[in-house]
């Protein structure tokens, strides 16, 4: 399903750290942090961080999310982005997704908006942009934060912006399956000097001078041994991006009997994932065909988070659990060779064509 694109640049910018003895958090965090800056959100503010999960605490911490508020966020994501909600003491609620683009609905959001609401979380899922023109316009009418989940879309865009670009603040992962990998890691973005310097502090147990902690804080460092891999990554990731819609223009053009990805007008989809809407209830028995053609599919997500045991709400939100039942995601990784599109397109006809 996914390959992380590691090469001998990689194995040598570890190998310099190592050499160095500089290990924690040191220059090369920071050269990745302004490098990461430049080529894909514009020259806004960077922190480094140890993971996706902690650029989402620390970004709703910075903005002054916390107990008694309120936050805004779809059920189909990963459950980190709701995680991320409940560490702060905050509380999550979940809203519906618009069918086509599995990214939150803005107007289901705008109906879910209570007295207590303080923010919003669009994730822009698989690497399609969330709606947010209309997300910001709700947001600016209501009071609200935005927070922008861009795990999943390193370099996707609306209207030639970068996602990362629109809220409060945003939050990148580095996953070895997203489109750029450090190892693990994670990236807090944000427009506001004062948010950029609150995350710095959290995530260094509250001090920018050693021992000098000005709040109580987290060990969420970003190792230089990270920020290396992270360096050389981000210069890759031009090219990933254009392989992975080279890949997709191939599905598009290729796949029959199933329901391919749409991408709204304006936007540019990055394929985190490339995933198929399977009808007639035929996609557990497409995977299992498929795998036992020795082709990787994966289903995200299976479980809604709104009925996961850590949440249990009982939310009724019909197209976020249609798109459990229906969804399968493609291999799209930048290794594929046109021989393993050509396989995987041959075979998921050939299966839909007898399903039908």
């Amino acid at each position: 399903m996914s390959a992380p694109e590691l090469s001998k640049l990689e194995v040598e910018a570890v190998a310099r750290v190592l050499a160095s003895g500089q290990l924690s958090q040191g220059p090369e965090v920071v050269a990745f942090e302004e490098e990461f800056s430049s080529i894909v959100v514009d020259n806004f503010y960077c922190a480094a961080v140890n993971s996706g999960t902690s650029a989402l605490h620390l970004a709703l911490l910075a903005l002054g999310i916390g107990p008694g508020d309120e936050v805004l966020v779809p059920s189909f994501t990963f459950a980190a982005t709701a995680n991320a909600v409940a560490l702060t003491g905050a509380t999550p609620v979940f809203v519906d997704i618009d069918p086509e683009s599995f990214c939150i609905d803005p107007a289901k959001a705008e109906e879910k908006i209570s007295s207590e609401t303080r923010a919003v979380i669009p994730v822009h899922l698989y690497g399609h942009p969330a709606d947010m023109p209309s997300i910001m316009q709700i947001a600016q009418r209501h009071g609200l934060l935005v927070v922008e989940d861009c795990a999943q879309a390193h370099m996707a865009e609306i209207a030639n912006r970068r996602v990362g670009t629109w809220g409060h603040a945003s939050a990148f992962s580095f996953y070895p399956t997203k489109n750029m990998t450090t190892g693990e890691g994670g990236m807090v973005v944000t427009s506001l000097q004062d948010v950029d310097r609150k995350v710095r502090l959290l995530r260094n147990q509250g001090q920018r001078i050693r021992y000098e902690n000005e709040v109580v804080g987290f060990n969420y460092r970003m190792s230089d041994i990270h920020a290396a891999i992270g360096r050389v990554q981000v210069r890759k990731l031009g090219d990933f991006t254009r392989n992975r819609q080279s890949n997709a223009k191939f599905f598009d053009q290729s796949l029959t009997g199933v329901l391919v990805p749409r991408v709204r007008d304006s936007c540019s989809h990055v394929y985190h994932q490339y995933t198929v809407r399977v009808p007639n209830e035929h996609r557990n028995s497409l995977a299992r065909n498929l795998a036992e053609k020795g082709i990787a599919t994966g289903v995200y997500y299976p479980i809604p988070v709104h009925e996961l045991p850590s949440f249990a709400r009982l939310d009724e939100l019909p197209e976020t659990e249609s798109a459990c039942r229906e969804v399968l995601s493609l291999p799209i990784h930048p290794h594929l060779k046109y021989d393993d599109l050509e396989f995987i397109t041959d075979s998921i006809n050939a299966f839909t064509i007898g399903a039908s």
